[in-house]
């Protein structure tokens, strides 16, 4: 028989029972509505164990890596230990040492950090960086693992920001911080090396974007890969030495630095990134795009990419809470 492990707790589950049915009826709180796997309210982890393939039908290819599945309709044929998707107890807290503090503009601190045990990551992801027991932020990861010995973070100051202030103002080198994680699906997926990508952020939104371009280039995508990123001003982009580089370095990589303010000089697009992206590149069949940065802009550009012909599964979107750094 079956045996489903959700915490401490141990359910065998029924013929013909799906991990939802089982769960429920031993009273876990499990979110569901359409019970037919449309919805993905119920959507559930696999912290040990593979769910059934069936079970993970219409996610995303990068929640499939990750063991996520709809619990409605799985009817596992292994036992399985699950927890839903924001469920922190199933992840340890890890010791890390900053290794070195960069300022990449005059907001944005690079953090890195070498962590105590192995975390195993993928560009774009986040992780938890915690300032104290009880109080932590999320923050991208803008390194590569086969690339950087690393891990790198973003972090913006923010007025009144308890972590980014701290992290600007008072961490140093050598220091040792507890992180958790990784979570997060925005980050690529090989298997379509053809299949244009587009990436789109604002500020700090950068990170993750600039480590889904390297990995995806490091993995030998073919098709076009085109970033914008901008700001209201040249002060608030930073990287943009490295990506012209990478302009001449890889011929299907193009980076259009976007500022919405009233100067505009040459070699930088007038507006703001997702409108200046979605005029640039108007049809978006079959095209894959990661959205990043102000909560505004995401939800405005994943509306008009829709409208441009992009499927909702090629949308991954990474919001950034400004209010909460």
């Amino acid at each position: 028989m079956v045996n489903i492990r959700y915490g401490k707790d141990h359910f065998d589950l029924g013929e013909k029972q799906s991990v939802l049915d089982c769960l429920l009826s031993h009273g876990v709180p499990v979110p569901f509505s359409c019970r037919s796997g449309v919805c993905q309210t119920c959507l559930m982890r696999a912290v040990g164990g593979t769910p059934p393939e069936s079970a993970q039908a219409g996610l995303k290819d990068s929640l499939k890596l990750q063991n996520y599945f709809l619990a409605c309709v799985c009817h596992p044929g292994e036992n399985l230990e699950v927890a839903l998707p924001d469920d922190a107890s199933a992840e340890a807290v890890i010791p890390a040492t900053v290794r070195k503090l960069e300022l990449l503009n005059d907001d944005i601190m690079q953090v890195s950090l070498e962590s105590h045990a192995p975390i195993h990551y993928k560009p774009g992801q986040f992780i938890n960086l915690f300032r104290d027991q009880s109080l932590g932020r999320s923050y991208s990861i803008a390194s590569v693992p086969r690339l950087d010995p690393h891990l790198h973070l973003h972090v913006r100051r923010l007025p009144q920001g308890r972590v980014s202030g701290w992290i600007h103002d008072e961490l140093r080198p050598g220091q040792t911080v507890e992180i958790r994680g990784p979570g997060g699906d925005c980050f690529y997926v090989p298997g379509k090396p053809e299949q244009g990508l587009l990436l789109i952020g604002t500020g700090s939104g950068l990170a993750p974007l600039y480590g889904i371009v390297r990995d995806a280039l490091d993995q030998g995508h073919t098709g076009p890969i085109r970033l914008f990123h901008g700001s209201r001003d040249k002060r608030g982009l930073y990287l943009v030495g490295e990506l012209l580089d990478m302009i001449k370095q890889y011929p299907n990589f193009d980076y259009v630095p976007c500022l919405s303010g009233p100067e505009v000089t040459y070699g930088f697009a007038a507006g703001r990134a997702h409108e200046v992206a979605l005029r640039e590149v108007p049809k978006l069949q079959n095209w894959r795009l990661f959205l990043c940065g102000h909560p505004d802009m995401v939800k405005q550009a994943k509306k008009k990419a829709f409208l441009a012909g992009a499927s909702m599964k090629d949308i991954y979107a990474d919001p950034f809470n400004i209010s909460q750094s």
